[in-house]
């Protein structure tokens, strides 16, 4: 636990070191001025607003796409469903710079300009196989006698999934939005080769490092990101956690 979470502490540290040049052991001194710095800087706002906005569309595609597609595997009685399932959770295991690669052949070669929507689409091919599983992973363990009952007393299609099949995945469903959410905030190796001449918040921090002065900003803003990202995942894990019990 020391050697995964001792980086992130100095992290928090030397947010709020007085000298922005001198990286010591101990800081010569401590400030909260740093913060102040970065709630003025415009750049840092433009940046994060993007990877909200980004974030959010990517989820909401990932969870319409995830949830279709794990009820298709889960429903579906077809050739080939498995190899299908395969292919639907491979972009979280292949490395994210062949991830970036392929996207921006594939973007390139139908003359599409990156932009937004081109981060967007990096996002979700990812983010939509964590809701995926999600989904997936609570059909199989919620009855299909519960949809079979509801068609045979009567209920249409709609009437079966808001009062049967959305209750019965509503957890996994929030869980796994937390969860693409926090992956697409971080994301940069993707973003890298989708964004064009934009840039999210982990891609201006990144560019900020070949900058020393700089520093004590990148880490003010690295201490909102961990915030950002690990309250999401807090919330999914207890999720979680209270669907098993």
């Amino acid at each position: 636990m020391l050697f995964l979470h001792a980086p992130i502490a100095v992290i928090f540290l030397y947010a709020f070191t007085t000298d922005d040049a001198i990286f010591s052991f101990p800081p010569p001194g401590l400030t909260v001025d740093w913060f102040r710095v970065t709630l003025n800087r415009a750049d840092v706002w433009q940046a994060l607003g993007l990877s909200l906005r980004v974030a959010l569309v990517a989820t909401l595609v990932a969870i319409l796409l995830g949830t279709l597609a794990a009820a298709a595997v889960y429903r579906g009685k077809f050739f080939g469903r498995e190899a299908i399932s395969f292919a639907l959770v491979l972009p979280i295991a292949l490395p994210g710079i062949v991830s970036g690669i392929a996207l921006r052949s594939a973007i390139g070669i139908i003359n599409v300009p990156f932009s937004f929507w081109t981060i967007v689409i990096g996002h979700a091919t990812f983010c939509m196989v964590v809701v995926f599983n999600n989904v997936l992973a609570r059909f199989r363990r919620t009855g299909r006698s519960q949809i079979e009952a509801s068609m045979d007393l009567g209920g249409n299609p709609f009437q079966t999934f808001r009062y049967v099949v959305l209750p019965a995945i509503a957890t996994a469903l929030l869980a796994g939005g937390m969860l693409a959410f926090a992956l697409s905030f971080d994301e940069i190796v993707v973003t890298t080769f989708t964004a064009g001449q934009q840039q999210t918040l982990p891609i201006w921090m990144f560019s900020q490092l070949t900058k020393p002065r700089q520093r004590p900003v990148t880490n003010v803003v690295a201490v909102f990101v961990v915030a950002l990202t690990t309250i999401p995942i807090l919330l999914a894990n207890r999720l979680t956690e209270r669907t098993v019990e």
